[in-house]
């Protein structure tokens, strides 16, 4: 069990060892700056007030190339605009082109550009060609940026933290394997990120001998919690018992479920990379069996239970499809199923016949794409999201696998693409 269970995990997590390590391109490097974000309470910390000093809603337009900035200051009970600009790369000088507005009607024209990807200095002058200010902007991480404006002398003016602070108010879950080596590195930093992102909940895929990413299941609930997100799912693993072991198997799974009882997890899900050796109904049986057990167990104890798939699922195994065969021989009470839709594309099918099919068999979706979810134009999320014939399941679970930018900057990429593009 424990070999073939490493293969599943060393094929998911090196996927992260060839993601990039930085972000190359100026247009790139401006839309870390899209998003909402709040004044912190003092430059110094990342605290953020009940009622920040500033927001900044920089809404990103042009296909990633420039955004709609509005700088709002919170007074007399209200937030008011004091600041509006549209920042744009500019592909033919390769800038960065600011025109903006103040309050008291000043229109500013600024220039500049990165000189890394965490670094970026503009500088404004008005209508008039006279100077105005000069900004640089430092990026301490994807979700904390501290600004400080200039005279035209160098001499500092003010200095202002800004800490993103999207919604959460669409659900958005993302799975962890996809900032594994982030987690691995400093879990407690990457949560927060990921909690400022917007994600509202986590699921995991590294339970190991009670803990998550070292932690007691109590340890790590608090640590998602105290980041704004909830630990909602886990991904865990045990191959198919042989029949003297089905007991002790059994037995791993009653522990591990009062593991993820303790976290206050909602679903527990498996998969399996077994199937391919499968030749015969008789041992797809066996499966289904110990599936309907484990999803038995997880009732039992307040948690559901849901099986992943893969591509493999889809092959034939005396003439029937192996996830129909699942589907079909695994109880609705007790085993429901998160597609993965990207491998069901892989696997040859459409998953929009099986959510018409199994209305009610899908607890969740695990969305992810070719690349960054929705660059590929492979798979129609708008029709799965706004299909009239289902609904959209319980649990949306954003995924990368395969990055064209550094792992922390391609997961924002993807809950934008959710909550921008396909959500309502």
């Amino acid at each position: 069990m424990r070999i073939k269970t490493s293969i599943i995990l060393l094929f998911l997590f090196s996927s992260t060892l060839f993601a990039k390590d930085s972000i190359e391109s100026q247009a790139d490097r401006l839309h870390q700056y899209a998003g909402i974000w709040v004044s912190s309470e003092h430059v110094n910390t990342d605290n953020i007030a009940t009622f920040p000093a500033i927001k900044m809603n920089n809404i990103s337009t042009m296909n990633r190339q420039s955004m709609q900035v509005e700088v709002l200051q919170y007074k007399n009970g209200k937030y008011t605009s004091f600041l509006t600009e549209l920042i744009a790369h500019d592909a033919k000088s390769d800038k960065i082109i600011a025109l903006g507005q103040n309050q008291e009607g000043v229109v500013f024209k600024g220039v500049g550009d990165f000189s890394s990807e965490k670094k970026w200095r503009m500088k404004d002058f008005d209508m008039l060609a006279n100077f105005y200010l000069e900004v640089e902007f430092s990026f301490q991480t994807s979700t904390n940026v501290l600004l400080e404006g200039f005279d035209a002398l160098g001499k500092s003016l003010w200095k202002t933290r800004y800490i993103k602070s999207n919604p959460k108010d669409k659900n958005i879950g993302i799975q962890l394997v996809s900032v594994h080596q982030e987690m691995l590195k400093d879990s407690k930093g990457t949560l927060k990120e990921l909690g400022r992102m917007g994600y509202s909940y986590v699921e995991t895929f590294v339970y190991d001998k009670g803990t998550f990413y070292g932690m007691s299941p109590t340890e790590f609930r608090n640590l998602v919690e105290a980041n704004g997100m909830q630990f909602l799912g886990s991904m865990t693993f045990h191959d198919l018992p042989a029949a003297e072991d089905w007991e002790s198997a059994l037995m791993w799974w009653s522990n591990t479920i009062d593991d993820h009882v303790e976290a206050g997890v909602k679903y527990l899900t498996t998969s399996n990379n077994q199937l391919k050796s499968v030749t015969s109904k008789d041992e797809l049986k066996r499966y289904s069996d110990y599936y309907n057990a484990i999803g038995k167990l997880c009732r039992e104890k307040g948690i559901t239970f849901a099986f992943h798939n893969h591509a493999d699922e889809f092959n034939l195994v005396e003439g029937i499809r192996i996830y129909d065969y699942f589907l079909q021989n695994t109880h609705p009470k007790y085993v429901y199923f998160q597609a993965d839709i990207y491998w069901m594309e892989m696997g040859g099918v459409k998953p929009v016949d099986y959510f018409k099919k199994y209305p009610n068999r899908f607890l969740s979706w695990h969305i992810k794409d070719y690349k960054e979810l929705g660059a590929s134009g492979k798979i129609d999320w708008m029709a799965l999201f706004h299909h009239q014939d289902f609904d959209v399941p319980k649990y949306m679970v954003a995924e990368v696998e395969d990055y064209s930018y550094p792992p922390m900057y391609s997961v924002q990429l993807a809950w934008e693409y959710l909550y921008h593009t396909i959500l309502d």
